[in-house]
């Protein structure tokens, strides 16, 4: 189906409340993804929200892969045409049997049957890659942490979880390199909101300060007012800034400092959420990193996407 009549046609299935809204998190490997995922689907709660990792449709296991002359980042590594054809399903309200790729052990389990709930969170390397895979989502979100950040926790993640030794992952991220430059990276410009989680590199905070987020909230899509924030004022936890886009466009910027005091925080997420019309205040599980720590940056960015997730499903109803 050609994007502009998938657009057409998810516009009509909205007026008769009979899709899902979509949302894709994009970014490179352990760029943070699964972990801003996992929190939403945890404020919406699972039996309104489905969850797909599209790096589900690697098209070959570990070991084939280190025969072949790429890197999962390569679109020739992943069956991209049938991630389309799964996703404009999802789009439509229509399960799909999706495949199911083991990240612990390299290989390929049986397949799913997966169904769209209220909510669909699709997350991964590949998702705005095509024209017709961004004609999907309503939503569009591409994270971007520094590399030396997002190196180190590639490292912790795929020692501690996937069996790899630090040498193993530091040859494999230089490998990647040149595929993450020409085929991942490059998605970041069909984002509606840019995240980029990282310290202040002004100020000496103790080591188990969270980072600090920093919001590109694009023009493409109708943000919350975020009136109640500062504009251009350095010295409080959270501010709001005006910065020249890639493509010279004038764009909200939204910052969040790892230092901002719960107080602070709470304040802007009831402003936030009182331009929705729901019930009750935000989740208690914004923001959370482990069961006894928060960060207040992650609960701001978790809440503004709930924000757009909520006031869309009130439009397609």
């Amino acid at each position: 189906m050609p994007d502009k009549v998938l657009r057409m046609t998810r516009s009509e299935a909205s007026g008769r409340g009979l899709r899902p809204v979509m949302l894709a998190i994009a970014g490179d490997s352990a760029a943070g993804k699964t972990t801003l995922t996992k929190g939403l689907v945890e404020a919406l709660g699972e039996e309104r929200c489905t969850s797909i990792c599209v790096d589900d449709y690697h098209a070959f296991d570990r070991e084939e892969r280190k025969s072949k002359p790429f890197t999962p980042l390569h679109p020739d590594c992943n069956y991209l045409d049938i991630m389309e054809q799964h996703l404009q399903l999802l789009a439509l309200g229509r399960p799909i049997l999706k495949p199911v790729y083991d990240h612990t052990t390299g290989t390929f389990t049986r397949p799913a049957y997966v169904e769209p709930r209220e909510f669909v969170i699709i997350e991964g390397l590949h998702p705005l890659s095509t024209k017709l895979a961004r004609a999907c989502f309503d939503v569009t979100v591409f994270l971007d942490p520094p590399e030396e950040i997002r190196h180190q926790w590639k490292i912790d993640r795929d020692c501690a979880k996937r069996g790899y030794a630090p040498e193993q992952v530091i040859a494999d991220l230089e490998r990647r390199e040149p595929e993450s430059a020409a085929h991942i990276r490059p998605q970041r410009k069909y984002a509606d909101i840019v995240a980029r989680f990282a310290p202040i590199a002004t100020r000496n905070d103790p080591p188990d300060t969270p980072l600090s987020a920093e919001l590109m909230l694009r023009p493409t899509i109708r943000h919350p007012s975020l009136s109640q924030i500062p504009t251009d004022d350095n010295r409080t936890a959270m501010h709001l800034k005006i910065l020249r886009d890639s493509d010279g466009t004038p764009t909200d910027c939204l910052h969040v400092h790892g230092h901002a005091t719960t107080e602070a925080a709470r304040g802007v997420e009831k402003a936030i959420w009182a331009e929705l019309d729901v019930p009750g205040g935000p989740p208690q599980s914004l923001g959370r990193i482990t069961d006894d720590r928060r960060s207040e940056p992650l609960a701001i960015t978790q809440l503004i996407l709930l924000f757009h997730l909520l006031s869309l499903r009130e439009g397609v109803r």
